[in-house]
């Protein structure tokens, strides 16, 4: 998920000391979350949300940054079927709780990348994230690796603001790690055993965003 959004803060345009603040905008519907859950046997399920939002904090002159990112569960469509959505909203929820009241939260507490990083180049990148679902953390509490490239485009490449474009991956999500599942959840017990070999518990999770932050003269005008 969304996720390792935090890598966009890094780029240097041009480097300088002190933090930036870069956001990536739910409303603007650029930036988007994909993730598949192939069964070997069974369905592929695709679940995609545009309603990506991210607080990146990065200190430009030494690549160094932390992030805090989020996508609405209601935003959440899969195979953009209703029926689908709503029964993976219980799973997520266990229906223990409104899903207008879940979000998907991933936290980064720290990347650095390795210099030179140079505008409208990709840089590769690898960290760590922290992800909870409807406030639950993973069972055994342990981070998911994410990986993937992001490019720096200066003022005017991509509209007036700096923007940082990143495509990050997840792979070998597991989603039972999270209690997402039939078995968790109130009314679908009776059905988890037809259901265990057509529903894959592991996918992949991939996300393409667009995180901007003024330019130099806008932040002092501001």
């Amino acid at each position: 998920m969304l996720a390792a959004l935090l890598a966009t803060a890094l780029l240097p345009a041009p480097a300088r000391a002190g933090g930036t603040t870069f956001t990536v905008d739910p409303k603007l519907g650029n930036s988007a979350l994909t993730a598949v859950f192939d069964a070997a046997i069974g369905e592929r399920i695709t679940a995609v949300s545009s309603a990506i939002a991210c607080t990146i904090e990065a200190d430009e002159s030494t690549l160094v940054g932390s992030a805090k990112c989020s996508v609405p569960l209601v935003s959440i469509r899969v195979d953009n079927d209703e029926t689908k959505s709503e029964h993976f909203a219980e799973w997520a929820t266990n229906k223990a709780s409104e899903p207008a009241a879940c979000t998907l939260e991933l936290v980064i507490p720290s990347l650095k990348l390795t210099p030179p990083v140079e505008p409208e180049k990709p840089a590769a990148f690898s960290t760590e994230g922290r992800f909870t679902i409807c406030g639950r953390p993973r069972d055994d509490g342990a981070a998911e690796r994410i990986t993937g490239t992001l490019v720096y485009l200066p003022p005017g490449t991509y509209g007036d603001a700096r923007t940082l474009r990143v495509r990050a991956r997840i792979e070998g999500f597991d989603r039972e790690r999270y209690g997402v599942s039939a078995k968790n959840t109130a009314g679908w017990r009776a059905r988890m055993q037809q259901l265990a070999p057509v529903v894959a518990t592991e996918g992949t999770i991939e996300a393409n965003a667009f995180a901007t932050a003024p330019a130099a003269g806008e932040a002092k005008a501001q």
